[in-house]
């Protein structure tokens, strides 16, 4: 196997040298808030320029993968996703600090990281002819599916209530249409020029989830929950894995969602992570506890997002087709050191190639190892007192948004948004239902735009959106989940009432 023969590439010096520090560099880029994959490797790449095109892909490789399971370490400690594939991580992560269980938290964080990780690089080096045929199906009928599949999750993300979810989404789907139509350029609902770019969505994520934090220690409603969380827990790693194995459940469907989400041109790891959170939540028999400190939620999010960095080099590799946003600027990488996807990039430059794919099989493992070791560094930002972690936060927030375009409007959408969703925390809406709207709302609207300039041109808008065997699959899907969400807070409801009743007669 052409895997195994340049496996020994990877261990030359400069070649491990590299991969630790894009590891380590990628871990500590993750867990800052605003800095996600995609910029990480966009802003790596002109350092590439002088660099060997093996040693180059090992670096944008190896940050690529940590960046994303280092989100997790700010989304469990803070409460804010350090990048958008860890947003569904905050929504079991941050609970279970809050419960002085923020080491086990970050532990299956990181061992789940792992797992999915590795199943993701194994379908790339095992299936890839296979799975590059079935990611070219996807065109924009089923890409919107894919999208509205996502949009039906937003229900169960509502803290509870499956109206205030809704609501909460259609919120967020409503702020991705700010700014200028994707097709006709036409503007919409630009009320001041500070809107004209639209909501970018890092200050979306970063005001929604940050500034409800800092707000509430300025206040001292979190003084209480804090001075609990501060006394990180010694929790052993060897405990932590055992306990993580014997979830099969939540690792089996984190990877398999993340895989499928990542052959899925443009999808990412947002989607895998919630899309994956809500599966296992439906799938568990600890459904309730979901949302409040839940281990399974948090690893099924990372081992989802983590999966789907392989699968979506598949279609990247063979077919010049990104799997994800940060999978599209890695293909500048190859391009600047001339290596074109498609066949010959296994044939021809198969040593690049294949050194480049056991760089992410190693990459996965060292992750792991070196992300559990700063877990255990992580009681320093427990101890901090909440006035200078409010101000550090504040601080990240606004370098972390302004970095992104150089944009001060983005620095006033941010802080609008967060102000605004600090009050709504206090009627019972969630942050996540939001995020997710303002990010499956362009992916909807752009395929379904493009999708219906293609059926005027066959059989009608029916005919293409609703007949093949994908199309057809995707919307049970669609279906099914719509259901199962109303059934289960049908559910919920009986169950309180029913509480209710029996406390009224104890009493």
């Amino acid at each position: 196997m052409d895997f195994i023969h340049y496996l020994p590439e990877i261990f030359a010096p400069w070649n491990l040298t590299v991969l630790l520090l894009g590891t380590v560099g990628g871990l500590i880029l993750g867990a800052a808030p605003g800095l996600s994959p995609t910029m990480a490797v966009a802003l790596l790449i002109p350092f590439t320029f002088h660099m060997e095109s093996t040693t180059s892909l090992i670096l944008l490789g190896a940050v690529y993968t940590s960046t994303v399971a280092g989100g997790a370490i700010s989304a469990i400690l803070i409460n804010i996703p350090g990048a958008p594939a860890n947003i569904a991580t905050v929504l079991d992560g941050h609970p279970m600090a809050q419960q002085g269980r923020a080491a086990e938290a970050l532990h299956y964080a990181f061992i789940s990281s792992v797992i999915g990780g590795v199943f993701g690089v194994l379908v790339l080096i095992f299936f890839t002819p296979i799975l590059a045929n079935f990611a070219l199906r996807f065109g924009p009928s089923e890409l919107f599916w894919t999208a509205v599949l996502g949009v039906t999750v937003i229900g169960s993300l509502g803290a509870g209530s499956l109206l205030k979810g809704l609501f909460a989404g259609v919120f967020g789907l409503w702020l991705s249409t700010v700014g200028y139509d994707p097709i006709n350029g036409v503007e919409r609902f630009v009320f001041t020029d500070h809107l004209q770019g639209g909501i970018n969505i890092i200050a979306a994520l970063i005001g929604l989830f940050a500034l409800p934090q800092v707000f509430g220690m300025f206040e001292g409603a979190t003084r209480k929950q804090r001075d609990a969380l501060f006394e990180m827990e010694n929790r052993s790693v060897l405990d932590s894995l055992r306990t993580n194995l014997r979830r099969v459940k939540a690792l089996t469907i984190g990877s398999i969602v993340g895989i499928v989400v990542g052959l899925i041109p443009g999808a990412g790891g947002q989607i895998a992570g919630l899309v994956s959170y809500d599966q296992s939540r439906k799938f568990s028999s600890r459904r309730n506890n979901f949302g409040k400190g839940e281990p399974d939620g948090v690893i099924a999010s990372e081992a989802a997002n983590n999966a789907m960095v392989g699968p979506s080099l598949v279609p990247l590799l063979t077919l010049s087709v990104p799997g994800s946003p940060t999978a599209a600027v890695l293909l500048g990488g190859l391009l600047i050191h001339g290596l074109f996807p498609g066949p010959n990039l296994f044939t021809t430059h198969a040593k690049v190639t294949w050194t480049f794919i056991d760089s992410l099989l190693l990459g996965q493992v060292l992750m792991g190892v070196l992300g559990l070791m700063m877990s255990r560094m992580s009681r320093w930002v427990m101890q901090v007192p909440d006035n200078y972690m409010a101000a550090a936060v504040v601080v990240l927030a606004v370098f972390g948004t302004y970095s992104v375009e150089n944009s001060f409007s983005d620095v006033l959408v941010m802080m609008t948004l967060g102000s605004g969703m600090f009050f709504a925390t206090k009627f019972g809406f969630s942050a996540a239902p939001v995020v997710l709207g303002i990010i499956l709302g362009p992916i909807a609207e752009t395929n379904f735009m493009q999708g219906r300039l293609i059926a005027d041109t066959q059989n009608g808008l029916f005919t293409y959106f609703c007949t093949g065997g994908i199309n057809l699959v995707l919307i049970a899907l669609c279906l099914v989940s719509v259901g199962y969400s109303a059934y289960a807070e049908l559910q919920g409801r009986k169950r309180r009432k029913t509480q209710e009743a029996e406390s009224w007669q104890h009493a």
